[in-house]
Formats: C-alpha cells, structure tokens, sequence
C-alpha cells in the first residue's frame, strides 16, 4: 500500500496534525508556565479594591490636647505640701537595680524560634507508623502569617521548590499551600489581592478563608463571589481540603478521600486553636518508615491537639516543612525516591 497516495495522504498529514496537537495541549496544562499579569481579566489588585494592609478603624481618637484638659483640674488640687512629701520620699528611696538576666532575641534551636512577636515550637510525632512534624505557632499581630507564590509571579505552571519560596522571603517557619497553579479556574486570594475570580468547574470541597485578623471560616465559591469575599475581609484563600475539623469536631469520615488518592499518604495541614495560635501539621508517607496518614487520621489529631478549626492542604509529593533554615520532613516526589516537589505557593511565619 502506497501512503502517499491522496487518499491515504491526507490521513497521515491529519494524524500527525492531531499528535501534535495533543502534544501541545498537554505540555500547556502540565509544563508551560504562563504568567498571567494582575489587572488582567478575572484578576484584581488590592489598590482596585479594599486595602487591607491599613488597620481597621475605630482606634480612640481622643487628641492629647483634650486629655490635658480633663486632668488639668486635678493637677491643681495637688498642694506645695504633697508635693514637699513626695521629694522627700524620693530621697529616701534607693534605686533598685535589676540583676535578672537579660534575653537576647530572637533565641533559636532546632525544635524552637522565639522573639518578642513570633514564638514557634516545633514537635516530632509518632503516630498510625508516620513520622509527623507539627509546628505550634503564636504570633501577637496576624501580620506575620503570609503567603508566597513561586517567583512572585502568578499563573499556571509556575513553580519553586518550598524551600526556595521560604527563603526568597525571609520565612522562620512554611509549608506547602494548596497548589493553586494546578488548575485553571477557582478563586485565588493571596495577602489581600484577588488573583482568580473564576468558580472551579469540579468544585467539591470547600475553602478555607484565612481573615484580615487571621481567624479562619469556611467559604462555598458557588455561594459568594471572589469580590464580595475580598470586600468582606478575607486575606488569605485556600482552594483545597476537605475540612478536617469545624467546630472542634471532626469533619471527615473513616473513608473520606480527595479524588483518587491512597488512603495513606504524606499530608500537609493547618489548624487555629485560638486567636493568632496555629498548628502546621505536614507528614511523611508511602516509605517503609512512614506509612502516612488517611484524612480521618490526621483530623482526628487535630481535634486532639486542640484545633477548632482545621484544613487540608496539598498533600503527596507536595508536602513540605520548612524551619530555620532547613527541610523538617522527608519529601517524596517520585516513588520512594526522597526530593522536595517544585509547588506554586506556601503558607509562612515570617517578617
């Protein structure tokens, strides 16, 4: 049989065409990065917006020209014999001097950070045959829970290690965010600008809205639009899950799963136990030292370790901690092979 014959000719120039074609949607879904610039459609700036980065009002405003008037009164009342007692108390009071030893900050190990704003202690468990890696955090302004994207550049298929992402950014403590850079649509929130304002077409479970105050609620993106989450305050969005615990109760059932992953796998979470008091959970998995742990596991200790509220993020291969400078965990990216995962955000405690 002659293939270059017309009739076969046009059957092999459009087969080709198709493998290309293939070919190319593929490398664009899974490998061509593509930054999308803010201010595109779909994106919107925090200057387009509500600046979140100003305090809320509602401060005392009271001049100290009016405190001045309201204890001027009272000023006057003092007498010439008051004030000769008190010069004389004065000098009979010797100076008391402070002989308790003085705290350099910021104090440093490998299991702790701690300053006058940040203090982070890190735990390593044992738990279901996993090796897991919590990170207990208290912060005194939300100002120090952020987030980072790879190369400081939004779009699909941009990547940096966590590591990488920590260090550009000066991170004390991160971990691996929700992957938003894996999909095309779904709302992307990041430090108070709105990145994406498309609903995810195969939208399952609900996000996690991480507040201007760094309290966290549950978001359904079929219920409320990108813009009325950024007006109503919302600072951080996480675009994963499922919930593992609501209401200091667990939310995920024995044989809960996200798609078609194992059981038992490497997982990355995050916690609020109180006001500015969080839990980073990430642990290992799928080696023959740690098994990891199923959703149900690892809510389980969540609820357990205090959280009220809690929140799957990207797990797997992704699954990164990062500490004073060094990988905590034991990534896997390909098999049993251990190598931290390029990732297109993290979840940090820095300046």
């Amino acid at each position: 049989m002659n293939i270059f014959k017309k009739p076969y000719l046009f059957a092999v120039i459009y087969s080709i065409f198709l493998i290309f074609l293939s070919v190319f949607i593929l490398l664009d879904v899974f490998i061509i990065p593509r930054e999308v610039q803010a201010g595109q459609e779909g994106f919107i700036t925090a200057d387009e917006t509500f600046s979140f980065l100003e305090k809320p009002s509602g401060e005392n405003t009271e001049t100290v020209s009016e405190q001045n008037t309201q204890t001027s009164s009272s000023d006057e009342d003092i007498t010439s014999e008051d004030t000769d007692k008190e010069e004389e108390e004065e000098e009979e009071t010797t100076t008391a001097v402070d002989t308790s030893p003085s705290v350099t900050y910021p104090v440093i190990t490998d299991t702790s950070y701690e300053d006058e704003k940040i203090k982070i202690t890190l735990t390593t468990l044992r738990l279901h045959d996993t090796q897991v890696y919590v990170a207990d955090v208290i912060l005194n302004s939300a100002e120090y829970f952020k987030t980072a994207i790879a190369k400081d550049k939004f779009g699909t298929n941009i990547r940096e290690k966590t590591s990488v992402m920590a260090k550009n950014n000066n991170a004390i403590l991160a971990i691996n965010g929700d992957y938003y850079g894996a999909d095309k649509k779904g709302y992307v929130i990041k430090n108070g600008v709105l990145y994406r304002s498309s609903v995810r077409s195969d939208y399952k479970f609900e996000d996690l809205a991480v507040m201007y105050d760094r309290s966290f609620q549950s978001v359904n993106e079929k219920e409320i639009s990108a813009n009325e989450l950024l007006n109503s305050g919302v600072y951080q969005l996480f675009a994963f899950g499922p919930f593992l615990v609501e209401n200091s109760t667990v939310t995920v059932g024995l044989n809960d799963e996200v798609g078609q992953a194992l059981a038992s796998n490497p997982r990355t979470a995050i916690g609020i136990i109180d006001d500015l008091h969080y839990v980073f959970v990430v642990s290992d998995g799928r080696t023959d030292e740690s098994k990891g742990l199923s959703l149900y596991e690892l809510g389980t200790f969540m609820k357990e370790y205090g959280c009220t509220t809690a929140y799957n993020l990207d797990g797997g291969g992704s699954s990164t901690m990062y500490f004073n400078g060094k990988i905590i965990n034991n990534p896997v990216h390909i098999g049993n092979k251990t190598a931290e995962r390029e990732v297109s955000d993290i979840v940090y405690i820095g300046y």
